[in-house]
């Protein structure tokens, strides 16, 4: 029977080279600060705080994109999300709420 030549083993080629060297870390140019975008909560609070009488969701909605505070991103009814938004934050935060409910509809600062 013949025997099997088997290869010799030979260490790697760059076995005894050093890893290159990592090139330092481009810095990036500072992004320019944008304006941070103002929430449907955020403008509701801001348009009762200068009316200064109860409005409802609708009435908010139009004088929000009147005054060009915000605009709904393609939602078919802003103010029913505008409703539950109120009556979610008035449950969560109680006292600390910027909004009371004054009656059926019809929502105003927190004093």
């Amino acid at each position: 029977m013949a025997k099997k030549k088997t290869p010799k083993t030979e260490a790697p080629a760059d076995a005894g080279k050093k890893a290159p060297k990592a090139k330092p870390a481009k810095a990036k140019p500072e992004a320019e600060a944008k304006p941070k975008k103002v929430g449907c909560l955020d403008a509701a609070a801001k348009v009762l705080g200068e009316t200064g009488q109860a409005m409802t969701c609708q009435e908010m909605i139009d004088a929000m994109a009147a005054k060009g505070y915000w605009t709904s991103p393609n939602g078919k009814t802003p103010a029913a999300t505008l409703y539950a938004a109120i009556l979610r934050e008035i449950t969560t935060k109680a006292k600390e709420s910027r909004f009371t409910k004054t009656e059926r509809g019809k929502f105003a600062l927190a004093k």
